[in-house]
């Protein structure tokens, strides 16, 4: 399903709905939605709420200042180095 989205002749846009997810994805008037396309995925995602004291928040937000990575990225790396190492000491 598509609808047309015009600011100009020359600027036609499509909002189109992928067929995996349903989410809405922009198709412009060349190329548009493809299976497969983009970044991989690295996992499943699930929302998780955390709450911490502040000073350990200062720890993860200058852990991702230093790495260059995301909260994201931080807390993976956290959770697959204490699940590695528990491996090994079993």
């Amino acid at each position: 399903m598509t609808s047309d989205v015009t600011s100009s002749s020359k600027d036609k846009v499509k909002v189109g709905v992928a067929t995996k997810d349903g989410q809405l994805g922009f198709l412009f008037t060349r190329g548009g939605l493809r299976e497969g396309a983009g970044r991989k995925s690295t996992g499943i995602t699930k929302k998780v709420s955390l709450t911490l004291p502040e000073n350990i928040w200062q720890e993860i937000e200058q852990a991702c200042e230093e790495q260059n990575v995301s909260r994201s990225q931080v807390f993976r790396n956290i959770i697959e180095a204490h699940f590695a190492k528990e491996s090994k000491e079993s």
